[in-house]
């Protein structure tokens, strides 16, 4: 067992079981659980201890998982074999995915959410490099009326969020649990 998954889980219970106040906007509903890069194996296998700790606390869980999201995007594509043969032509469509992506979470949690659930994004990470992740929270966000939860293999300093060993992060005022929080 991790000690730094065990004191992330435990922060985020704690902040998870406080009363949570009914007008906040939508950076104030989302919680990014920041954890070490490394720890993403280790991470998947306790995601149930994550929800176990919602649902403990009479917080609905539903978990949209987006490791496969590019994968199953580009075997839909009718060119992907030109795209394997040269890959230059698919950086274009990159948008598209990216648009694809959130249309489809949207989907998926409109109907069926409750203002006292949890949305938790899993596999930002393989977003790197193909769509962004701070249009994608941005996007979504909007529409979560509960909580959005995304595990975030990455770090913060001061609201800037960097994810994987990006150089350039973004400012996003959502709430940040961390281990060292």
């Amino acid at each position: 067992m991790s000690d730094r998954l065990s004191k992330l889980l435990f922060s985020f219970e704690s902040h998870i079981s406080i009363p949570w106040p009914a007008a906040v906007s939508a950076d104030e509903r989302t919680i990014f659980l920041v954890y070490h890069k490394e720890d993403e194996l280790k991470l998947r296998a306790r995601v149930e201890e994550f929800e176990y700790a919602c649902t403990n606390n009479n917080h609905p869980w539903m978990l949209l998982d987006l490791t496969q999201s590019f994968e199953t995007w580009m075997a839909e594509q009718d060119y992907k074999e030109t795209y394997f043969e040269d890959p230059e032509y698919l950086k274009g469509l990159f948008g598209d995915f990216a648009d694809e992506l959130v249309g489809n979470l949207i989907a998926k949690v409109e109907n069926n959410q409750d203002s006292n659930g949890v949305v938790a994004l899993l596999g930002c990470g393989t977003l790197f490099g193909f769509a962004s992740v701070s249009g994608l929270v941005e996007s979504l966000a909007e529409k979560i009326t509960g909580r959005l939860v995304v595990f975030f293999p990455g770090e913060v300093h001061e609201n800037n969020y960097q994810l994987l060993d990006a150089k350039d992060g973004w400012g996003y005022h959502a709430t940040a649990i961390s281990a060292n929080t």
